[in-house]
């Protein structure tokens, strides 16, 4: 015999809460993704279309690839381009590792002095030199004008180093005690035991160090002179904002002077793109066991 299923008695009050609920959410992802639309329909469009339309374009009438085509033959674009892939595949297993054996320092309890060395960390992250004695420390290293510079000043992070100490901590000390009476060292305890238990926050540190890099602009503008080490965002820079490149024909910039910008945007924002997938399901995981003691 057949049982009946009790239905829920409809309420106006929770299908109104429902649906401002899905209305504001559907709103506010139209109004966060919009711009990204924008921008990658613009660099598709002409020069003339895109000033037409002005800040409201759905889809191009006329599809050009233009833009595209003078920013994959610029000679500035793609070697800002190369020099950002290098100091990523340079900085990140120097950020990786040294953030490792920092969060390994600050995990131990038997480390000498380590009281006084953590407090004097811990100040570095609340009083900063500036710019001037920056850059006057760069210079008297002789860092100046080298690719180096690119990547000794970001080469750790305090704050993450504390992340990846929490979720060392998060690891039994059996582990590392019975390491130890195997004869292990802590080099081989961080590498053969440690660094494969904290695997998703130090995927979360690689995106964090990658992005980081990928975006930076500054310290090249400050530490560089010249053009052969330039990084992608400081090319883009003086795209977007001076709106000049000398090394284009300056007919064909005029031509793509609205549409290069767009192009150029999608250009050094697509490999990040790609990269952040195969990271997402580390991300929370990392996060979360990073942040929380447990």
């Amino acid at each position: 015999m057949k049982t009946k299923k009790n239905k829920k008695p409809f309420k106006i009050g929770d299908f109104t809460m429902d649906f401002v609920i899905y209305t504001l959410l559907i709103v506010l992802t139209v109004i966060t993704l919009y711009p990204v639309w924008y921008v990658i329909v613009c660099s598709f469009a002409t020069s003339t279309e895109v000033a037409r339309q002005g800040s409201l374009m759905i889809w191009p009438k006329d599809i050009d690839f233009g833009a595209y085509k003078l920013v994959f033959e610029d000679k500035k674009i793609l070697r800002g381009f190369r020099n950002s892939v290098l100091v990523e595949v340079v900085s990140l297993p120097i950020n990786l590792v040294l953030t490792m054996m920092g969060g390994y320092f600050l995990a131990c309890t038997n480390m000498l002095w380590k009281k006084p060395i953590v407090n004097f960390l811990i100040l570095t992250m609340f009083i900063n030199g500036g710019m001037i004695p920056a850059y006057l420390n760069i210079r008297d290293l002789g860092l100046y004008n080298t690719f180096w510079a690119l990547v000794v000043p970001g080469a750790v992070s305090l704050h993450r180093c504390i992340i990846v100490k929490t979720s060392i901590e998060a690891i039994p000390d059996s582990l590392r005690e019975s390491a130890y009476l195997d004869g292990a060292s802590d080099m081989q305890i961080i590498f053969r035991i440690v660094m494969p238990l904290i695997k998703a926050t130090l995927a979360v540190m690689a995106l964090y160090y990658g992005v980081g890099h990928w975006n930076a602009w500054f310290g090249a503008s400050i530490y560089l002179e010249g053009n052969k080490f330039l990084p992608l965002q400081n090319v883009l820079r003086s795209i977007l904002i001076a709106n000049k490149n000398d090394d284009m024909n300056p007919g064909e910039f005029n031509a793509y002077a609205e549409t290069i910008r767009y192009a150029a945007i999608v250009v050094s924002t697509l490999p990040i793109m790609c990269i952040y997938p195969f990271l997402q399901k580390y991300f929370a995981k990392g996060a979360l066991i990073g942040a929380v003691k447990g």
